[in-house]
């Protein structure tokens, strides 16, 4: 929840960043819903536009939500479903999650499903069956492991400055990779994974180069420019 229209100054300086840099990875911005459909129409051709979140229905009566038809309709090409934040402050759950990756995937939009544990969890050694149990929830029939995104983001390491090791990243993806080669197959081989939490330049290279990390889910360095395009720079080195 960050962002006004004052914030699309920064949306122009990664446009004049990236066209000085080579095409090699994808790259995305999620803002605010107030401000998909105006990034949409400053964003230049390499960079993707998407929502935070949708509601599992097309329309209705749900006051103040926002539909993926809604985001499609202003710009958007991408939304995150299953935020820790959504499912502890609106008490989001798999089932829910499933519903809004459906949702989007009717839509035409790419959902990027996200799970994670907490520290309680972490402490307790449940880290790898809340990762797993979370996931198998929260792919709905649809997917067919191509047409969406995985995120990991441990709830403890998210704007709290702490960063996973780069042991718990690498364990944590790699059993994220097997149930989705298990699920999907070749497919399931290679849908992105990617980690969240609080990746910034300074541990981006070392992060993204533990296997199976596909890329980055990142939070406050995208709101400045400069940690945003650094970090698309250490994902293409």
């Amino acid at each position: 929840m960050n962002g006004l229209k004052s914030a699309l100054s920064e949306v122009e300086l990664v446009n004049a960043k990236l066209n000085q840099l080579p095409d090699k990875a994808d790259i995305l911005l999620c803002p605010p819903a107030t401000l998909v459909c105006a990034m949409a129409a400053v964003a230049g051709p390499r960079l993707k536009i998407g929502g935070q979140t949708c509601h599992t229905a097309e329309s209705g009566a749900h006051t103040g939500d926002v539909s993926a038809q809604m985001l499609a309709d202003a710009g958007a090409s991408y939304v995150i479903v299953g935020h820790s934040e959504r499912r502890a402050d609106h008490a989001e759950t798999d089932s829910v999650v499933a519903a809004q990756a459906e949702a989007a995937l009717g839509a035409g939009l790419v959902p990027i499903i996200c799970v994670g544990e907490t520290l309680d969890q972490r402490e307790a050694g449940a880290t790898a069956q809340v990762i797993t149990d979370q996931l198998s929830g929260s792919l709905p029939d649809a997917l067919t492991g191509a047409n969406f995104v995985v995120a990991y983001e441990p709830v403890w390491a998210i704007g709290t400055g702490k960063v996973a090791s780069i042991e718990q990243i690498e364990a944590v993806h790699t059993a994220i990779r097997a149930l989705l080669s298990a699920r999907f197959g070749d497919q399931g081989a290679g849908t992105p994974i990617l980690y969240g939490g609080s990746m910034k330049p300074g541990n981006a290279a070392e992060i993204l180069g533990v296997n199976d990390v596909n890329g980055g889910l990142i939070g406050g360095a995208s709101l400045k420019a400069s940690d945003f395009v650094a970090i698309y720079e250490a994902a293409i080195a």
